[in-house]
């Protein structure tokens, strides 16, 4: 499997940017640990997600680039989508919730892809996009559970340990799994003494019981302010990889990622969205200990809307 994410990181060379790994002294100081930071908010369209669409959609055949692709994402993968769309010429259909954050639904019609919107409480984003699919002839380039998906994301985790060197704990946001399984996987190959730990907000945390059980486990339209990580539940695919390669699941509730998000906003000075934080609020909150030891943190992405983010910083200061 590792030889998939090696193919796929030569595949999307020259599209995707090789994003930076920071490291912060005061945070080092806080932790206990020395941490690194690999910053997919810096990827282009601002998360990770750009590295799996390319890498599925680039392998695609010509009548599937011309009949075109379709894609359910709350935010990231449709941008990812809808980016690698107009850089290949693919067109691209979308299928977006109503509630999904301003500004990836604008960034998504940005790219040039037609936005379908539907309502998350009454329909299911599955169904509606087989429906299209079957209807117009596209290709479903689905978030996170598929191979070529998987390994492009796997792709970020190759590059942190090249970058880094040998780290002790590697700490990734999961939502359907697809970025958790593939930099599991790089992992495994790279540094098989590196504990992989998965992080999820607790609002939806059918990942973390579904590792605990053995068995996939279930959240409807969990509410959270990660966004990001609203998946129902792990993948066909991503489960069985989380099950081999991770070493264990955790969670964090919303108050604790609202504080994670802006600390690193006031420490590192980047802009980082909730989902993308879950990493980083484990290590900051306690809820992994990590003295002395090596951490990698993957920042996943840092599309959010600021005018949200403005608000939420004045509530919590006006309570804290």
């Amino acid at each position: 499997m590792f030889d998939d994410v090696a193919h796929a990181h030569a595949q999307i060379a020259g599209q995707a940017t090789r994003t930076p790994v920071l490291t912060s002294r005061s945070i080092d100081a806080l932790t206990g640990a020395q941490v690194f930071f690999k910053c997919e908010n810096f990827q282009r369209m601002g998360a990770f997600k750009f590295r799996g669409a390319l890498n599925a959609m680039s392998r695609l055949s010509n009548d599937e680039r011309r009949r075109g692709v379709i894609a359910y994402s709350s935010g990231n993968h449709a941008q990812a989508v809808a980016l690698t769309g107009r850089l290949l010429g693919i067109p691209a259909t979308i299928v977006m919730p109503v509630d999904a954050p301003k500004v990836k639904l604008e960034a998504t019609r940005g790219y040039g892809a037609d936005v379908v919107t539907y309502d998350p409480v009454a329909d299911s984003r599955e169904a509606v996009t087989q429906s299209l699919a079957v209807e117009r002839g596209l290709t479903v380039v689905p978030p996170f559970d598929h191979p070529h998906i998987i390994a492009g994301q796997g792709t970020t985790a190759k590059e942190l340990f090249e970058d880094s060197g040998p780290l002790d704990i590697l700490l990734v946001p999961c939502g359907g799994g697809g970025l958790l399984s593939g930099c599991a996987v790089a992992a495994s190959a790279l540094a098989p003494h590196c504990r992989v730990i998965g992080v999820e907000p607790a609002a939806g945390d059918d990942a973390v019981r579904s590792f605990r059980t053995g068995t996939l486990q279930r959240v409807h339209n969990p509410n959270t302010i990660a966004d990001g990580a609203r998946t129902e539940s792990l993948g066909r695919i991503t489960f069985p990889l989380v099950l081999a390669h991770v070493a264990d699941m955790t969670s964090v509730d919303d108050t604790a990622l609202l504080s994670a998000m802006f600390f690193l906003w006031e420490r590192l000075k980047i802009v980082v969205e909730p989902t993308g934080a879950l990493g980083a609020c484990a290590l900051l909150s306690g809820a992994v200990e990590a003295r002395g030891q090596r951490v990698g943190v993957v920042l996943s992405g840092g599309n959010v809307d600021l005018v949200w983010a403005a608000r939420r910083l004045l509530a919590a200061q006006a309570t804290g």
